[in-house]
């Protein structure tokens, strides 16, 4: 048993040093998770932070004034310009100036005083219908607003039903809040398959796993050996995409570290499974390469990464059940969001450890057939 672990921890070294004395894998493995969590945070997000806008104001009163207030005062809204004729709405949109429009009627405030309805007219830009919708969401809030100091300083009801949203582990409703955790697990997982994938077919194309063969290894110690340095460089990624969401991002870790890397580690194995697998069946590196960009590409869209799985097709929600990658999102922003505990945890564990075993079970099998 001494001597089988001693013959693993050699392999683990040689392989370390191997990926380590490359100058493109090093950089490729320590410093792209970095610059995609920058990348993504900054380039990916979904949320609107700047909308400029024009205004038509007709009635030029006290109430319009405190209308255009709220929007000025939102942070979100920019005030490009203040129309006169309806006919500069239409150059304005056309040319991309502004994204929203908003004309107010000249008897605004006297219908408001009244008691009455007094509608406002917002024009979007549709050309981006999710960048509209929530423009439209944004302005539509900042009315509702209006409406109730209106109410409270004029002495009238307040509006028998009133929505007051408030969400849960992550309230300003950031995008890299939800974005940024996922991308531990994603990350990992590319890093992690195709360095496992490559692995094996660098031997064979180097000549070297002829010369592994006629060593003492076991194939079962050959496979740890390829297996623990991919799960300790994803652990290293892991830990990077960590810092940055933490040190850059701000974004608060509300969980256990314990309970979050235990299902990495178990997330993990599922890959290298999965990477062992592919190497197992590929000839050169360009095969293995193509094998694993074909296996990372629909775990990484049906992950639920950027498209919620519960607006996919049925069939295809079928297929996430497979994906590790799916259970490992899931994980990650449950422990650093909602800080749950593995006693909750267990629908995403067992899945990852079945997918462990039947991965690390096929690749070991195919592998002591290819050895044969």
């Amino acid at each position: 048993m001494l001597a089988s672990l001693r013959r693993i921890l050699a392999l683990i070294r040689k392989e370390i040093l191997a990926v380590l004395k490359d100058a493109r894998t090093r950089n490729m493995l320590l410093i792209q998770p970095v610059l995609q969590c920058l990348l993504f945070g900054y380039a990916a997000t979904l949320d609107l932070n700047n909308v400029p806008y024009a205004v038509l104001d007709r009635d030029r009163s006290t109430a319009s004034s405190a209308l255009l207030a709220k929007l000025d005062g939102s942070g979100v809204f920019h005030r490009i310009a203040n129309l006169t004729q309806a006919d500069q709405m239409k150059r304005l949109i056309d040319n991309q100036t502004v994204l929203l429009v908003i004309q107010i009627d000249p008897d605004f405030q006297r219908r408001l005083s009244a008691g009455e309805d007094a509608p406002v007219q917002m024009i979007a830009d549709g050309r981006n219908s999710n960048t509209a919708g929530a423009a439209l969401g944004y302005a539509g809030a900042a009315v509702d607003s209006f409406n109730a100091d209106w109410r409270a300083d004029h002495g009238l009801p307040p509006s028998p039903i009133t929505v007051s949203p408030r969400a849960w582990y992550n309230a300003n409703l950031e995008t890299r809040w939800n974005l940024i955790p996922a991308l531990v697990g994603t990350i990992t997982l590319m890093s992690t398959l195709m360095l496992s994938a490559l692995s094996v077919a660098r031997e064979r194309e180097e000549g070297t796993f002829d010369q592994l063969l006629v060593t003492p290894f076991r194939p079962v110690e050959i496979m740890a050996g390829k297996a623990i340095p991919a799960m300790m460089i994803g652990v290293v990624q892991a830990t990077n995409a960590l810092l940055v969401a933490q040190l850059w991002f701000r974004i608060p870790f509300a969980g256990s570290y314990v309970t979050l890397y235990v299902g990495l580690i178990l997330f993990l194995l599922a890959a290298v499974g999965i990477g062992l697998f592919v190497s197992s069946i590929a000839a050169t590196m360009q095969q293995a390469m193509l094998y694993a960009f074909v296996t990372i590409m629909p775990f990484s869209l049906l992950s639920g990464l950027t498209t919620p799985i519960s607006s996919m097709p049925a069939v295809m929600q079928d297929f996430t059940l497979i994906n590790p990658l799916r259970y490992a999102i899931d994980l990650v922003h449950r422990v650093y969001l909602e800080g749950v505990g593995l006693d909750r945890l267990t629908p995403d564990l067992w899945p990852m450890a079945i997918i462990a075993a039947v991965t690390l079970s096929a690749a070991a099998w195919m592998f002591r057939n290819r050895l044969e």
